[in-house]
């Protein structure tokens, strides 16, 4: 496994991985982390052999209060459009990850904080943890997209134009689609979640993870069109007969190791 300087990665077994942003005080994310994260989610196989669902979170008080401003103070148009990319890169390739993504935030998820959970596939959320885009308070952009994917555009709007940040019981009482536990329950809450998934088909949750990655843009007739699609291949993988015949005599299923999706399935 790759060592990283600003990411602890660590398992407790049975294909789930946490991965801890540690760049303390508060998990500011400079360029070279950024480059981290893009490279452990890119390479998600890098990890383990058999990595199934990554519980992602942060060191100390904070999951994540935005970028590293000192270094956010030197960006001029001439060396802008690189940082950007490499800040593209790095949330693209949480949510584009192969394997299912769970955010488990505390303290605060302010801007780049706030993206970062939202590139996950969903967000298990301390009650006095809080969110928001204070970018119009810094001087930047960026963020309204990410955070879009939780919750409807007012609330969106309000966030961004306020740059005031919400806990997480606000939150989600006004629409936020969060998962909202005791503070000291975060991280295990969402290994919960994570060991769920783990305990489906590997096959069966890959497919799942690339088929809704395409789907999220489509619409209805499309989507659904393309995951009836995917639903055809896999019925013809053992996993598939396995799951059902499990559910029908009420036992544990024995899935097989995963297969190769371009070989399997084509997507």
């Amino acid at each position: 496994m790759t060592s990283f300087k600003s990411l602890n990665v660590s398992t407790p077994g049975h294909g789930v991985y946490q991965v801890e942003l540690a760049r303390p005080p508060a998990n500011a994310v400079d360029r070279d982390m950024y480059i981290e994260i893009r490279q452990l989610f890119g390479n998600v196989d890098e990890l383990g052999e058999d990595v199934r669902a990554i519980v992602l979170c942060g060191q100390g008080r904070h999951f994540c209060a935005g970028n590293d401003l000192d270094e956010f103070a030197t960006m001029a148009p001439d060396n802008a459009v690189e940082r950007m990319w490499r800040v593209r890169e790095a949330f693209f390739s949480i949510s584009s990850c192969g394997v299912p993504v769970i955010g488990a935030v505390h303290g605060a998820a302010l801007g780049t904080g706030l993206a970062l959970a939202a590139s996950c596939d969903f967000v298990v959320a301390a009650r006095s943890s809080r969110f928001g885009l204070p970018e119009l308070t810094v001087g930047v952009m960026g963020g309204a997209r990410h955070l879009a994917r939780l919750a409807p555009q007012p609330l969106v709007r309000r966030m961004y134009f306020t740059g005031q940040p919400e806990t997480a019981e606000d939150f989600a009482a006004a629409g936020g689609a969060i998962v909202v536990c005791d503070d000291d329950k975060v991280r295990s809450e969402a290994h919960r979640h994570a060991q769920r998934i783990a305990s489906y088909s590997p096959t069966a949750v890959r497919v799942s993870k690339r088929v809704l990655d395409r789907i999220e843009g489509m619409s209805l007739t499309e989507g659904y069109a393309f995951e009836q699609g995917a639903t055809v291949r896999m019925s013809g993988h053992p996993d598939a007969k396995e799951a059902l015949a499990a559910f029908r005599e009420q036992r544990p299923p024995a899935y097989a190791a995963r297969s190769d999706l371009r070989h399997w399935f084509g997507v």
